[in-house]
């Protein structure tokens, strides 16, 4: 095996234990929020609302995923559904102001655990570290099809 190949054997089981580390650190956060929910409602933050079918395509998820997570997010009064203004046959989810703050308040303390967890690097790792999962994230196919 070349260095290079062993280098992705690396990268591929780092990911998955960081991906299982972030699923389970996500139920610690708030318990109600599974870490598929807490990338939604980011997700509609930052867009300022869309479709459960925007998600979906978005992330690369079946619908049906997205059908109950917006659900449970709807039922636990998080999100809500809005006419879309132009199109009236249309849904467009948003944050209510519980969800903001759920929001806020679980990226305060992923931001704290993830600050915690890398304080001892020096800030140029950081800044490395940082541009490489950049990198990776924007060179491969839809979130989720990895």
């Amino acid at each position: 095996m070349t260095a290079a190949q062993t280098a992705v054997e690396t990268i591929q089981r780092e990911m998955t234990i960081f991906a299982r580390r972030a699923r389970a650190t996500a139920g610690r956060m708030h318990p109600e929020l599974s870490l598929v929910s807490y990338t939604l409602l980011g997700h509609l933050e930052l867009s300022g609302g869309c479709r459960a079918t925007d998600l979906a395509a978005h992330y690369a998820l079946d619908k049906s995923t997205v059908s109950r997570q917006v659900a449970t997010l709807e039922r636990t009064g998080l999100i809500e559904r809005r006419l879309d203004p132009e199109d009236h046959r249309v849904h467009v989810l948003h944050l209510t102001e519980a969800g903001e703050e759920i929001l806020a308040q679980v990226t305060r303390s992923r931001r704290d655990a993830f600050q915690e967890r890398l304080a001892d690097w020096p800030e140029e790792d950081l800044v490395r570290f940082a541009a490489y999962l950049e990198r990776y994230n924007d060179a491969g196919p839809a979130a989720g099809s990895d």
